[in-house]
C-alpha cells in the first residue's frame, strides 16, 4: 500500500479549512465594532498587503520523524525507520515532501485542485533476511518512482488519484491508488479521516507475492501465479496541531487489508497492514 502519510491532501484540505474558519470568525463580529473599526481595518489590509507583497516564495518545514510499516509487503512483523520530516515548497510549484523528493504542480489553483507529478520513493522492498521464510526468495529492491497525481477539493471534502511507475527496472511495475478525506479542523487542530484502495499490475503482484517454480524449489513454498488487480482497501487518518507560529505535530496513519494475489500468496503471512508516519517539524 502507497503510504498515504506523505501525500499533500491533508495540507491542502488544512489551509482550506483554515481560511473558511477565519472567514467564518470575521463575519461573526458585532457590525457595530466592523463600522466602528472599518477605517483602522482599512490602513491594516492595506499593510497586510504591503507584507503579502513581500512574502517569501519558500514554504519550508523540516523536522525528525519515524515511519512504521510492515518489514516487507505481507509481513506479520513492524519496522520502523527514522525519517526526515520535510515539507518544502516555491510559490505552490515545485515541492519536496516526504518520500516526494522533488515534485511539480502542473496545473492548480490555490487549495481546489492540483494535477502534477514527483519523483517519488517508498519502502516496497523485501531481503530474503528479513525472514527465515524468505529464503530462497529473489530480494525485492526500492527505488525511486514516477509519480502521477491529481487531487479535487470541495468544502472539507477532498478526492485523490495517484499512479506510481517502477523507473528502474526493479519489477514493481505500477500501482494506482484511489482516496477520499473529509477534514476538520477544531481549536488549533485539523483531522481528516476517509477510505481508499490500491491497485496493482501483474508485474508488482509477481515481485512482491508470486512464486516461480524455481523460487519454490529453492524457498520450499508452494508456487503462486498472479495478475493484476486491486492490491487492498484501507482506511486513511490524518492528525496535525500546531503547537506554536512555528512547531507543528503531525501523526498519519494507514490501516489496510489485502485483496485477492496479495491476500491468498504463501508468502503473506498477515493480511492487515498497518503503517504509521509521526513527526515535529519547524516551519521556518
Amino acid at each position: 500500500m502507497k503510504p498515504v502519510l506523505f501525500r499533500s491532501v491533508p495540507g491542502a484540505a488544512s489551509r482550506a479549512a483554515t481560511i473558511t474558519l477565519a472567514a467564518a470568525l470575521a463575519c461573526a463580529a458585532p457590525l457595530a465594532q466592523a463600522d466602528a473599526d472599518a477605517e483602522s481595518g482599512s490602513g491594516a489590509a492595506a499593510v497586510a498587503g504591503s507584507a503579502a507583497s513581500g512574502a517569501s516564495p519558500w514554504k519550508i518545514t523540516i523536522g525528525p520523524g519515524v515511519y512504521v510499516a510492515p518489514q516487507y509487503p505481507g509481513s506479520r512483523h513492524l519496522k520502523a525507520y527514522p525519517f526526515p520530516a520535510l515539507d518544502i515548497s516555491y510559490r505552490d510549484r515545485f515541492f519536496s515532501q516526504g518520500p516526494d523528493v522533488l515534485g511539480w504542480n502542473v496545473l492548480s489553483s490555490g487549495d481546489t485542485y492540483h494535477l502534477g507529478m514527483a519523483v517519488s520513493f517508498d519502502f516496497q522492498s523485501r531481503d530474503a533476511k528479513d525472514d527465515a521464510r524468505l529464503r530462497g526468495l529473489p530480494d525485492v529492491h526500492d527505488g525511486p518512482k514516477l509519480k502521477l497525481f491529481a487531487d479535487y477539493t470541495i468544502w472539507a471534502f477532498t478526492g485523490a488519484l495517484a499512479v506510481y511507475r517502477d523507473v528502474l527496472g526493479y519489477g514493481q511495475g505500477t500501482t494506482a491508488s484511489a482516496d477520499l478525506y473529509a477534514s476538520l479542523p477544531l481549536n488549533g487542530w485539523l483531522f481528516s479521516i476517509g477510505p481508499g484502495l490500491t491497485w496493482a499490475n501483474g508485474a508488482y503482484t509477481r515481485t512482491l507475492f508470486g512464486i516461480s517454480p524455481a523460487e519454490s524449489a529453492a524457498s520450499g513454498l508452494p508456487s503462486y501465479g498472479t495478475g493484476s488487480g486491486v492490491r487492498d482497501v484501507h482506511l486513511n487518518f490524518y492528525m496535525t496541531h500546531d503547537f506554536s507560529r512555528h512547531w507543528v505535530g503531525t501523526l498519519n496513519s494507514t490501516l489496510g487489508r489485502l485483496q485477492r494475489f496479495a491476500a491468498s500468496s504463501p508468502i503473506t503471512e498477515r493480511r492487515t497492514e498497518w503503517t504509521t508516519f509521526a513527526s515535529l517539524g519547524y516551519r521556518f
